[in-house]
């Protein structure tokens, strides 16, 4: 049996059903420096096909797309909250990813909070955490 042709465990088949179906990601901490993780990461999710809102009170536009302050200022529905900052502000991102209804949360690499994951899981949402989108989507995806 090759590689291409083993089925998926079964949290790689819930990532990728979430990467097909989603079409708008909310990043958290995207920043409009080129030599961040957030812009190089969110640029690629951007050049694959999938909307992104940079949420960072510190920038007015970051890959030609309006930058909001919080998450509850977003004007439209939000598929994925994606986490670029540390886990000491997991809690109230998960707080916020609750109330605006997103589907789900992911934490990128070194980002993690069990307690707000569970918290997040109870009200209904995925949970990815600790995990680079972007790897995620080239290994599922491509």
């Amino acid at each position: 049996m090759t590689i291409a042709s083993e089925a998926l465990r079964p949290f790689d088949q819930q990532i990728k059903d979430l990467l097909r179906s989603a079409h708008t990601i909310a990043v958290l901490g995207l920043s409009s420096s080129r030599f961040r993780a957030s812009y190089s990461v969110s640029q690629y999710m951007q050049s694959a096909g999938y909307r992104i809102i940079p949420v960072n009170p510190n920038e007015q536009q970051v890959l030609g797309e309006k930058a909001y302050a919080r998450l509850e200022d977003v004007p439209e529905k939000i598929d994925v909250v994606d986490v670029f900052r540390r886990s000491e502000f997991v809690p109230e991102i998960v707080d916020s990813a609750i109330r605006v209804g997103a589907r789900a949360i992911w934490m990128q690499e070194g980002v993690t909070d069990e307690a707000a994951a569970q918290r997040a899981r109870e009200a209904g949402l995925f949970v990815v955490m600790d995990t680079c989108i972007l790897k995620q989507h080239r290994r599922l995806m491509r």
